[in-house]
C-alpha cells in the first residue's frame, strides 16, 4: 500500500456503538465496508451506504416486534454482514444483544436464552433452530425466531410454528434511514456469556462506553488505517473478534472480509490479502506445525537454510527493535528473505502489517519462528470482563514473551499474591443476575481481579501464573476443570480424575479406576484384569469416554473430553501426588503420567 491515511472516529463523537456506525456511514459512504463469500456468486462486497440501508431494514423489522428499550435479542450466526446489521439495528433501538456460539451445545444456548430472557433470536438456518428448539422446549423465551437462510424446511417451520419467521419475508423491502438518538453511553449494550467456575456460564454486562473505549485503546497502541483489510474468522461471539475485528475497524474506517471457514483460511488469505489479522494461538500453531511437517520431508540442507533464515530474521527484528546489535547473519538476510521468508509470507497474502494473537498464551517458539520470517506477530491479553483488551505489544516495542503494554486509559497494578488488577472505562458493569460473582471480582472502587499472576517490567506485562484453576485452550476457550473433575469423581468407577488441556486444542482426562470394580469391568469386556495392556484397549477407552460424556452431560459445550488415559495406581500422599490435605498435585501428576499425556496429544482426534 503506497499511502496510509487515518480517519478515526473519537469515542466522544460516536457516543454509542450505533452512533459509531452512523458516523462511519456518513463519513465513508462509498468505501468498502465488508467483503463476504456467497456460494453461487463468489466474493461480494458492501459499502457503508449499503450497510446503512440494510441496517435500516433490520431496525424496522425489530421495531415491529413491540420490544422495549433494554430488552434482549440474540444472534446464533456465523460471521457475516447480517451479524453486524442485526447488532447495529438492535442497538439503535436501545436493545441489548446477546451473541451465541454456533458450535455450542443446544442445552447451553437454551440456558442463555432463558437466563437473559431473550425475546428475539436470529438463527442461521432451520437445522440449527430445530436442534435448539428441542432444548428450549416449552420455555417462554424466545418469543420470536428469525431464520436467516430460507429454503423449504425454513418455510415449513414458519408455517407450523407461530414463533418462526424467515428473514426475507420479515424484513421490509426498504426503510427510512436510521437517525441519531439521544442515548446514555454507559447503558448496557450487550451481554456476553463466558465460562465460569461453576457448571453454567456467567453473563458479562458491557456498556457502549466499555466497548468504544476498548476499541479506541486498541488503535492507540497499533495504528489502524482506512486502507487496512481485516480478515475475520474468529467467531464474532468471541469478545476479541467483536471488539478487535468489528468495532475497531469501524472506528478506523477499514474493510473487514469474512473468511469462509478455518479449513479454507489459507485460500482466503491469498485471495483477500489482508493487512491485519486477529487470531488465537491455535491458528498460528497449526501453520507452524504444517511448516514443520513439510520441512521434515525436505533434505537436510533445506532444513538448515530455513533455520538460518529464522535466525537471521530474528537478529534483524532485535536490531530494529533496539534490543540487539549488528551480527554477521544480517548480511545474509536479503538473500534468505527472498528464498525462504517471502515464500512463507506469500501464503499469508503477502502484505500482512500486523497479526495479533490473543485469548490464550502464545508459545514462544511459534512467535520466534514467525517473527524471524518477517511476520509482525503481536501477543495481547485481555478478558471478556474488560471488553476484552487489557494489553497488546506495540509494533515498535514488541517483546514476544510479554503480553504487551496496557492500552490507553487502562490502569494496572500488582496486588496480593502477585495478582494483576486492572481498572478503566472498559471494565464491565458486572455479571448479569449475579451480584455475588460480581462482588468477588470487582472492588468498590472499580478494580477488577483478573485471577492471573503477573509482573510488570519496562512497561510490559508478563503473565507468570494463574490464581484461578482455569485451563486456557489454544483456541482461547477458558475451561474451569475443578467442577468437571468433581463430577467425574462422583462416578464410582472413577476413583480420581484430572482434566487437562492448558495450551492444547482439546481436553483430555487422566482417570484412576476403582480397583474393586476393575476386575468385573475387565471380565465384562473380555479383558485380562491382571494385564497392564488391558488399560490401553481401544474398546475399553471408547466405553470410558462414553461414560465420561454421560457424566458431564449437564455441563456447557466446552466440557468435551476427547481422550482419556486410564490407571489403577492411585494418587496418594505417600507417592507424592497428593498434598497432606489430600489435594491433587497437578504438576506432579502430569509429570508422572507425561508419556500417557503426550500419547493423548500425539495425534489430533
Amino acid at each position: 500500500m503506497s499511502q496510509w491515511s487515518e480517519d478515526l472516529i473519537s469515542v466522544e463523537r460516536a457516543g454509542t456503538l450505533d452512533g459509531l456506525f452512523l458516523q462511519r456511514v456518513r463519513r465513508s459512504p462509498t468505501r468498502i465496508a465488508y467483503r463476504y463469500y456467497e456460494r453461487d456468486r463468489g466474493w461480494q462486497q458492501l459499502d457503508w451506504r449499503e450497510m446503512g440501508q440494510a441496517v435500516a431494514r433490520w431496525r424496522a423489522a425489530l421495531a415491529g416486534e413491540a420490544l422495549a428499550e433494554g430488552d434482549r435479542v440474540a444472534m446464533l450466526l456465523r460471521n457475516c454482514p447480517e451479524w453486524v446489521m442485526f447488532d447495529q439495528a438492535a442497538m439503535s433501538l436501545g436493545l441489548v444483544t446477546v451473541p451465541l456460539y454456533t458450535d455450542d451445545r443446544a442445552d447451553n444456548a437454551a440456558y442463555i436464552l432463558q437466563d437473559a430472557a431473550v425475546k428475539v433470536l436470529l438463527v442461521q438456518d432451520a437445522n440449527r433452530w430445530k436442534r435448539l428448539a428441542e432444548a428450549v422446549g416449552d420455555a417462554p423465551w424466545p418469543l420470536r425466531v428469525v431464520l436467516l437462510d430460507g429454503g423449504a424446511e425454513a418455510l415449513r417451520l414458519a408455517a407450523t410454528d407461530p414463533r418462526v419467521v424467515v428473514a426475507d419475508s420479515w424484513l421490509p423491502p426498504a426503510a427510512p434511514d436510521v437517525t441519531s438518538r439521544e442515548a446514555d453511553p454507559n447503558a448496557l449494550a450487550t451481554i456476553v456469556y463466558t465460562s465460569g467456575t461453576t457448571g453454567r456460564p456467567k453473563g458479562v454486562m458491557l456498556s457502549h462506553r466499555n466497548l468504544l473505549a476498548n476499541a479506541h485503546g486498541g488503535v492507540t497502541v497499533i495504528d489502524c488505517f482506512q486502507e487496512d483489510v481485516f480478515l475475520s474468522f474468529l467467531p464474532l461471539s468471541h469478545a476479541l473478534e467483536r471488539t478487535g475485528g468489528y468495532y475497531l475497524p469501524m472506528m478506523a474506517g477499514a474493510c473487514v472480509a469474512f473468511a469462509r471457514s478455518v479449513a479454507q483460511l489459507g485460500e482466503d488469505m491469498q485471495t483477500i490479502r489482508p493487512t491485519v489479522m486477529i487470531a488465537v494461538p491455535r491458528v498460528f500453531e497449526r501453520v507452524y506445525a504444517r511448516i514443520a511437517d513439510q520441512l521434515a520431508a525436505r533434505p537436510a540442507p533445506a532444513r538448515w537454510i530455513f533455520a538460518l533464515a529464522v535466525a537471521a530474521g530474528w537478529r534483524r527484528f532485535l536490531r530494529n527493535q533496539g534490543r540487539g546489535g549488528w551480527h554477521p547473519l544480517l548480511l545474509l538476510w536479503p538473500l534468505l528473505r527472498r528464498r525462504v521468508a517471502d515464500q512463507v509470507m506469500a501464503k499469508l497474502g503477502g502484505r500482512m502489517r500486523a497479526a495479533v494473537s490473543g485469548g490464550a498464551p502464545l508459545p514462544y517458539g511459534v512467535a520466534h519462528t514467525f517473527i524471524g520470517l518477517g511476520l509482525p506477530l503481536l501477543q495481547g491479553y485481555g478478558l471478556t470482563e474488560t471488553s476484552p483488551i487489557i494489553a497488546v505489544n506495540p509494533l515498535q516495542a514488541n517483546i514476544p514473551e510479554s503480553v504487551g503494554v496496557p492500552i490507553r486509559g487502562m490502569q494496572v497494578r500488582i496486588g496480593a499474591d502477585d495478582e494483576l488488577l486492572v481498572k478503566g472505562h472498559n471494565v464491565m458493569l458486572g455479571y448479569w443476575n449475579n451480584h455475588a460473582a460480581t462482588a468477588r471480582v470487582l472492588t468498590h472502587d472499580g478494580w477488577l481481579h483478573t485471577g492471573d499472576q503477573a509482573r510488570i517490567a519496562d512497561g510490559h506485562i508478563f503473565i507468570t501464573g494463574r490464581l484461578k484453576d482455569i485451563l486456557v485452550l489454544s483456541n482461547g476457550e477458558k475451561v474451569p476443570p475443578a467442577d468437571m473433575e468433581m463430577a467425574l469423581a462422583l462416578d464410582p468407577l472413577f476413583e480420581q480424575a484430572i482434566v487437562l488441556g492448558e495450551g492444547r486444542s482439546y481436553l483430555t482426562a487422566l482417570l484412576v479406576l476403582n480397583a474393586d470394580l476393575w476386575t468385573g469391568l475387565a471380565q465384562e469386556l473380555g479383558l485380562d484384569p491382571e494385564s497392564p495392556k488391558s488399560l490401553e484397549d481401544p474398546h475399553l477407552l471408547k466405553e470410558m469416554l462414553k461414560r465420561v460424556r454421560l457424566t458431564l452431560k449437564d455441563f456447557p459445550g466446552y466440557a468435551k473430553i476427547r481422550r482419556a488415559a486410564l490407571s489403577l495406581e492411585p494418587w496418594t500422599v505417600e507417592n507424592g501426588l497428593l498434598t497432606p490435605t489430600l489435594k491433587v498435585k497437578r504438576n506432579q501428576v502430569m509429570a508422572h503420567h507425561r508419556a500417557a499425556i503426550e500419547e493423548m496429544y500425539g495425534k489430533e482426534p
